[in-house]
């Protein structure tokens, strides 16, 4: 019976050998002369930038659906198209007059739009004041009025007592309702859902500073949001200086123009799938952002480091795995190869996948890893090995995916994991700013591969010659070891820090 025991033990280590073997093969088809070749190609000149919606990124977007093509893996989409359309509006200034009892206001100098209101022309006698403009189970300003097509008037803040504390959360701290973006949006939805026609939030700390983001927004041509249909957003929604504040609760009548002049901007993500061998319906995502900043004053802002770096490693990756399915040896689990557009643009790619459009069901999506800049190294970090990785998420939502993770590194690769920025509330806010966190909100495990920022960072001077391609081919292998083991393992990781 031993000496039974015994021989199966051996042949489990054979076979585990073998595999790791196996795994180490394809790996190391990942090299730092490939991954350099593409990237002059990718972070060129030639593709401008790749700014969402513009020239330079449909070369990009070709330029990896041809890689994929030649690898002979497929599109991710069942009708074969590598492309996902990504439906996006450049926002604009609205062009907006304001009158009340013959004053004229100003936009920027005395209110700015908060909604994205379809065109219309509004002229209303009903002006109500709804003190804080709040509607809370805790507080309610809405108790006793009807608003339904008219005008709401809110002032800052939220009610708290002589000894600071606040009504809402029985504490010290503030809520929701006075706390900056958050009091906009709840205050707006709050007045809209009571059916008001307009609403007018006075907060001049807010104004000062809203009004001077968006003035510097407009003059450089806008942003790009999703499209979401304007036309349903029947409401008004301005933030207004304390001046034009004290005009409104005084007036009797209001004249409101409003032109809509946001327009329509279509751009893709790029996805492609090499289907698993016994669970087809299980997802590893790998995913990197596609798009840059575009050109400024002639100049071009490569972004190679940003996230040229992301996109080829994710490339190279994509060929080892078709190797090893070439060779019989292809993954258990599906893994899609997801490049996302719009990230520079507030992770509108992966927002419109997580939360409009995906592919797969995000309850079929066992884990995504996100590679966003690791070519480079980070200037102020002064201790540790040059050979290190920032990972950001590997174990907020799974311990198993942390562990793995860990693993995966100490077999093959010896990079140091350095988890200085696993923190989200650490002030740089990188968990929150990069693709992972669409599927992040999602409960979907995740790891985001970073190098840290740099003085090139967003800059024309992101260039591929400053890449440190030993290093990005050792990370990507990381990255290829961590999506192997996900793939092939029995079971999927499991999610045991749920958010709410």
């Amino acid at each position: 019976m031993k000496l039974k025991f015994t021989v199966a033990l051996l042949v489990i280590a054979n076979l585990c050998s073998g595999q790791a073997q196996l795994q180490e093969t394809y790996a190391s088809s990942i090299t730092a002369d490939e991954l350099k070749e593409k990237l002059y190609i990718y972070a060129s000149d030639e593709f401008e930038g790749r700014e969402t919606g513009e020239k330079g990124q449909k070369m990009a977007i070709t330029y990896l659906k041809n890689k994929y093509t030649a690898m002979e893996v497929s599109a991710a989409k069942d009708d074969g198209d590598y492309f996902q359309n990504v439906p996006l509006v450049i926002v604009k200034t609205p062009e907006v007059s304001i009158t009340i009892a013959d004053n004229q206001f100003e936009y920027y100098t005395d209110f700015i739009s908060i909604t994205d209101a379809a065109s219309n022309v509004l002229n209303a006698s009903e002006i109500v004041s709804v003190g804080y403009g709040i509607n809370d189970t805790r507080y309610n300003d809405y108790s006793d009025i009807d608003v339904r097509g008219k005008i709401v008037v809110a002032m800052a803040g939220e009610p708290k007592d002589s000894l600071g504390i606040y009504g809402i959360s029985g504490t010290k701290k503030y809520s929701k309702w006075s706390n900056g973006r958050q009091e906009i949006s709840s205050k707006r939805d709050a007045a809209k859902a009571q059916g008001a026609k307009a609403f007018f939030l006075i907060n001049e700390s807010l104004f000062q500073r809203y009004a001077s983001y968006y003035k510097r927004r407009d003059e450089s041509g806008g942003e790009s949001n999703l499209a979401l249909d304007v036309n349903d957003n029947t409401m008004f929604g301005f933030l207004v200086s304390e001046a034009m504040g004290t005009n409104l609760l005084n007036a009797s009548s209001i004249a409101i123009d409003f032109k809509q002049v946001s327009k329509p901007l279509i751009s893709e993500n790029v996805a492609a799938m090499i289907k698993g061998s016994e669970k087809p319906n299980e997802y590893i995502i790998l995913s990197a952002h596609l798009d840059h900043v575009g050109m400024h004053d002639g100049e071009v802002f490569n972004g190679a480091d940003d996230d040229g770096s992301g996109t080829v490693a994710i490339l190279e990756i994509a060929e080892a795995f078709k190797a090893a399915q070439d060779n019989g040896h292809g993954p258990k689990r599906s893994i899609i190869f997801l490049h996302v557009t719009g990230e520079e643009k507030g992770l509108l790619g992966s927002q419109y996948y997580t939360d409009y459009d995906p592919i797969v069901p995000l309850t079929q999506t066992v884990s995504n890893l996100n590679i966003d800049m690791i070519g480079r190294t980070d200037p102020k970090r002064l201790e540790g090995k040059r050979n290190y990785i920032y990972l950001i998420g590997s174990d907020k939502l799974s311990t198993e995916l942390h562990n793995i993770s860990e693993e995966m590194n100490s077999t093959y690769t010896n990079i140091e994991l350095d988890y200085t920025y696993n923190d989200e509330n650490d002030p740089n806010r990188f968990y929150y700013r990069s693709d992972h966190y669409n599927f992040a909100k999602n409960n979907i495990p995740i790891i985001f591969y970073f190098n840290g920022t740099h003085d090139d960072y967003h800059k024309a001077t992101d260039t591929p010659d400053k890449i440190e391609y030993d290093l990005l081919e050792n990370r990507t292998r990381l990255v290829f070891h961590t999506a192997w083991a996900l793939a092939n393992r029995a079971d999927a990781v499991q999610v045991d820090k749920a958010v709410e």
